[in-house]
């Protein structure tokens, strides 16, 4: 396929299993075969002519050479070349060597030959997927084997924090690498130390850049991951926290407008999801597919988890804005109230002093009558004594003039 087909189904890559990567790997190889045979076709009809000169129309390195011939299970000529001296352990752009490949395709007579090449046992791919990952997860018993014999790390941990116990579903090859890490007195607590170690160097890394002041929200790679987004998708709890306690955004984008939540989804990682929710979090926020984290999480249970969340925190939000709402209504009539009261009072306060006023104005001319009253009553009784004296005292004379 050509490269900008490619670029444009890496959104659908994105969605599919770790089984369902290996399969699509496997038709594009086909395909690639497909082209390289047609071109060898040409280079044949064109052979007269390339002889006549020294240079060569088409040309692929060694290492490109040698992992095309081992997919395409040419072990005669994977033999030729690493003779030549070609190493054993050249890489695709995903990192993928050719000891992966024979994991994958089941093959034991090229995976024997290129360890006894000296192919690293323990070569690991972009993702951090070593040869025993890809064996385990295709469920190849004997190959497993023969990686155990040749010293594979049982406690490789890939990308994701898996072991290869971890990606294993086939019974009687889980039982071959359980068997071994029980031989070999393989605990718990080692196992969790193990997959643990990649997080506490990342959490140690991260106090550091802290200690020096650095900005926690940069983005660390081309595509505008930050710390943060790399914590979320490995699952990193305690970096995570760490971060976030350390004033990290929860809600930074990177390229593809995917934020910490969106990573955590994508790979299953609840409680880190959770945490980024209780710091504020976003569960409905859409990346640049207009996709939200439920809608890119591929475990069931868990996408019905987020769907549950996405809705609670939309109801507090909703009743937050409500109660907002209210309130301003409560202030409001409050206040209304409050001025209503006020002018009661005032009214109130006027016809009682109204009231009041009358009544001191009958009480005034009710002691202006009583005054008023006394006043006539002395006048008549000096009156009524002046009239009795006058009366007295004409009496007298009649009777001296008598």
């Amino acid at each position: 396929m050509e490269h900008a087909d490619l670029v444009s189904e890496m959104a659908q890559v994105e969605h599919l299993t770790t089984q369902e990567r290996l399969h699509l790997a496997r038709r594009r190889r086909l395909q690639q075969l497909k082209i390289w045979q047609q071109r060898e076709k040409e280079w044949a009809r064109t052979k007269a002519r390339r002889e006549k000169s020294n240079k060569r129309s088409i040309y692929f390195s060694d290492s490109v050479m040698l992992l095309e011939a081992a997919a395409r299970n040419d072990i005669e000529e994977v033999r030729r070349l690493l003779a030549r001296g070609v190493t054993p352990d050249a890489t695709n752009e995903d990192g993928l060597t050719a000891l992966h490949q024979c994991c994958i395709d089941n093959n034991e007579a090229m995976m024997r030959l290129l360890l006894d090449h000296g192919a690293n046992v323990n070569a690991e791919d972009s993702e951090k997927w070593t040869p025993l990952h890809a064996a385990a997860t295709c469920g190849n018993l004997n190959l497993v084997r023969i990686l155990i014999q040749r010293g594979a790390n049982l406690l490789a941990v890939n990308g994701d924090g898996n072991m290869p116990y971890d990606i294993c579903e086939e019974e009687r090859t889980l039982d071959a690498i359980e068997s071994e890490m029980a031989a070999r007195g393989v605990t718990q607590r080692l196992i969790d130390e193990t997959r643990a170690a990649t997080e506490m160097q990342m959490l140690m890394d991260v106090a550091e850049m802290v200690k020096t002041g650095m900005d926690l929200d940069e983005p660390r790679d081309s595509q505008g991951a930050t710390l943060l987004h790399v914590a979320s998708a490995n699952g990193y709890l305690k970096v995570v926290e760490f971060l976030l306690e350390h004033r990290a955004s929860s809600d930074v984008m990177d390229h593809d407008m995917w934020q910490p939540v969106h990573a955590a989804a994508c790979w299953g990682h609840l409680e880190v999801l959770e945490l980024l929710v209780q710091y504020g979090a976003d569960l409905n926020v859409r990346n640049k597919h207009d996709e939200t984290p439920a809608d890119i999480c591929e475990e069931g249970e868990m996408r019905a988890r987020i769907t549950r969340l996405a809705a609670e925190q939309e109801e507090v939000r909703r009743r937050a804005a409500s109660g907002a709402g209210d309130r301003l209504k409560t202030a409001r009539r409050s206040s209304s109230t409050a001025s209503t009261s006020r002018v009661r009072s005032v009214r109130r306060t006027s016809l009682r002093e109204k009231q009041m006023a009358a009544k001191a104005d009958a009480r005034g001319e009710a002691r202006l009558r009583e005054t008023f009253d006394s006043a006539v009553d002395d006048e008549c009784q000096v009156k009524t004594i002046s009239y009795d004296i006058y009366l007295s005292i004409t009496y007298v004379k009649d009777l001296a003039s008598v």
